[in-house]
């Protein structure tokens, strides 16, 4: 994203925050009819998770999820290098200790990460369930994100999507490739934990409501 990549613009948490929530607030309506709006590897196993995606599509929504990121990542950083005197510094990357915006430890961005990609699957989920608003979901989704941005901006720059966290990195490259792996359990974690709570409240009231509305059919 420009606006994570250029922060010397003066726009600040808010304006940062605003621009993912919304990218995927437009996607979402965009591209979601084709896809499901799967643009986070952790979102598709979160989804997997809950029985909501099919296993043959979690790979290939993966592979393709890190491919665009990557491409995208490039792109940003053909733009931003051809400012005079740019240097790459984090390139938007995510991080812990010396490389955590606030200078936060291992485990508080461990945490953050687990607890926010897991209320933002939450949300998902519950938003795209039977009963939920029909063609609602993307607003809730895309703000969601934008409070995740706030609160965890200072703490690891935002990743909750492993993929997201991969295209800058490869190219801020050190110990930014270094920490990666953080970025990409954290989230993994946090979604399929959602994933599977939300299974075990939803999956029992679809199940009584297919119940009555077999009973009514023999009735």
């Amino acid at each position: 994203m420009l606006s994570a990549a250029f922060p010397e613009l003066g726009i600040g948490f808010l304006g940062v925050a605003f621009a993912f929530g919304f990218t995927v607030l437009t996607m979402a309506y965009a591209v979601g009819h084709i896809s499901g709006g799967h643009f986070n590897p952790a979102v598709t196993l979160g989804l997997w998770s809950a029985n909501r995606c099919a296993t043959r599509h979690v790979l290939p929504y993966i592979v393709a999820q890190v491919i665009g990121a990557v491409l995208a990542a490039a792109i940003l950083y053909a733009i931003a290098s051809g400012k005079a005197g740019w240097t790459p510094n984090g390139f938007a990357s995510n991080g812990y200790g010396d490389l955590s915006p606030g200078k936060y430890g291992l485990a508080a961005c461990l945490l953050t990460e687990v607890l926010a990609t897991f209320f933002f699957l939450f949300i998902i989920i519950g938003t795209t369930s039977r009963g939920a608003a029909v063609g609602f979901a993307g607003i809730p989704i895309g703000f969601a994100l934008v409070l995740i941005h706030l609160i965890s901006i200072p703490v690891t720059n935002t990743s909750v999507n492993p993929a997201r966290s991969t295209g800058p990195a490869l190219f801020a490259g050190g110990e930014h490739v270094g920490q990666l792996w953080l970025f990409w359990l954290a989230p993994i974690v946090g979604a399929m934990a959602a994933g599977a709570l939300a299974r075990w409240l939803y999956e029992p009231a679809d199940a009584v409501e297919t119940t009555v509305v077999e009973k009514r059919a023999t009735a």
